[in-house]
């Protein structure tokens, strides 16, 4: 059987596939301050924040999120209604339009991770994998930080 391919270059499908502008490249998500809060061995929950960037000239979503040190990662939002806070899995994800900076921290967007399945030690850290809807998959650590903490070690305070 004759390959199709033949007389192709490997430079030629690379071009191809570069210019085909179908898709983010992971290059275009820009992930900083990734941390999470210590949390005990039989934690429920814990949860994940972060700083994320589109530096792409498309729109993109964060679509979801895994981690082996956790059953499952859902994607939430927590915001005061009528005086309560509440949460709310968002299903849809978090949009990210091109140039634009999305948050995740304490209070708001966040990654809930669900069943954690060991503790989480203040200056460890946490690896998960980011699932975008165009620019694919991202790999981040989340360092962590003492179970009180409002932000990342560091950071500047306002």
């Amino acid at each position: 059987m004759r390959n199709p391919l033949r007389g192709i270059s490997a430079a030629a499908l690379v071009l191809a596939g570069a210019t085909s502008g179908a898709s983010a490249q992971p290059s275009d998500i820009a992930v900083s301050q990734a941390w999470t809060r210590a949390a005990g061995a039989t934690a429920p929950t814990a949860a994940g924040y972060m700083t994320l960037r589109n530096r792409g000239a498309s729109p993109d979503r964060l679509v979801g999120a895994e981690t082996p040190a956790a059953r499952a990662v859902e994607i939430h939002e927590q915001r005061m209604e009528d005086g309560v806070m509440r949460m709310r899995p968002l299903p849809g994800g978090i949009a990210l339009p091109p140039g634009e900076t999305v948050t995740l921290g304490p209070g708001g967007l966040h990654l809930m991770l669900v069943g954690p399945t060991r503790a989480f030690a203040r200056g460890e850290r946490v690896p998960l994998t980011l699932r975008f809807e165009r620019a694919g998959e991202v790999a981040v650590e989340l360092a962590v930080e003492a179970a009180g903490a409002r932000r990342p070690s560091g950071h500047a305070g306002h």
